[in-house]
């Protein structure tokens, strides 16, 4: 195979009460990319359409991704040219720099016979993450390459799993046309939390585990619940507040910020459901003069996927 291109899908990373731990991935949006096998060994960009990004490869999570593959890879000859046509919106948060680096890693993979396990790619693609934002976080690179929700028990060591997807759920996601850094996003966060707040956070993480499982779309709509890092980060989205009690009074289960914002996200039980909560986020941000755009999918069960 010299040439293979694939659909590497949006993501929610924290999913509410999961900070770097829980992410999801999406139907829509999502990247493209076209990886070719080269004769000069090495890495090259050949471009990026869609966005601004750069092509040297140094500078370029796709490339650094890939380059973290190719060196446990151990075969110096390789080349490969990367084409990016971004759909996700840089500074997002629904894991655009995570979808270059998951996507490139998947295509990589299958250009050079499938040598690495999916698990094995999250690993390199987290280096993706580690330029894009100074950590190498897998909550969103690991629904991205394995599909539905993810949980990230460790990072030291790397040790994740798959969760169970119920069946009837949908996410909606609207993205104001504002920029919020990761990086940045980070820099307000506290350093420590009280006890109180650690404890209802990793009830619902529990819960949340728990009700995915057991398809218990009421106790989903329970854990939903961000104690340490949704007020804090909350100030830097508009409406925020309005907009997730006018979208749970709509029919969400519930949600939250996506990532690092400015997203939001929530969840509901069927497409129907989904779909309301998408009209009421138009409602709610049509007045405001902030540019946005509201997608509404599936839960991605497949992951980065071939598509020629």
């Amino acid at each position: 195979m010299d040439s293979i291109k694939v659909f590497a899908p949006g993501t929610v990373a924290n999913v509410a009460c999961g900070f770097d731990v829980i992410g999801l991935a999406m139907d829509a949006p999502g990247d493209e990319m076209i990886l070719r096998r080269t004769s000069a060994p090495g890495i090259r960009i050949k471009a990026v359409h869609g966005a601004d990004l750069p092509v040297d490869p140094a500078k370029n999570v796709a490339s650094v991704a890939v380059q973290a593959l190719l060196q446990k890879y151990d075969h110096p000859d390789t080349g490969i040219e990367i084409e990016i046509f971004k759909h996700i919106h840089p500074g997002s948060g629904i894991g655009s720099s995570a979808a270059s680096s998951a996507g490139a890693v998947v295509a990589a993979n299958h250009l050079l016979g499938e040598p690495f396990t999916k698990k094995q790619l999250v690993r390199f693609a987290m280096e993706g993450e580690r330029l894009a934002c100074g950590s190498a976080h897998a909550d969103n690179v690991a629904p991205a390459i394995l599909g539905g929700f993810t949980l990230v028990r460790s990072y030291r060591p790397l040790d994740i799993t798959t969760l169970h997807t119920p069946a009837e759920l949908w996410v909606t996601v609207i993205h104001p046309q504002i920029e919020v850094k990761t990086s940045d996003a980070r820099e307000i966060l506290k350093q420590k939390v009280l006890m109180t707040d650690a404890i209802r956070q990793w009830g619902n993480v529990g819960a949340m585990v728990a009700a995915l499982y057991q398809e218990d779309y009421d106790l989903i709509s329970r854990s939903l619940e961000d104690v340490i890092v949704e007020p804090v980060r909350s100030i830097l989205i508009p409406a925020f507040q309005e907009l997730k009690l006018k979208c749970k009074e709509a029919g969400a289960l519930g949600g939250g910020i996506s990532g690092s914002g400015p997203s939001v996200f929530m969840l509901s039980k069927g497409e129907a459901n989904a779909r309301k909560v998408a009209d009421t986020m138009n409602n709610v941000y049509a007045p405001l003069g902030v540019d946005y755009k509201i997608y509404v999918s599936r839960i991605n069960t497949a992951g980065v996927k071939i598509i020629d």
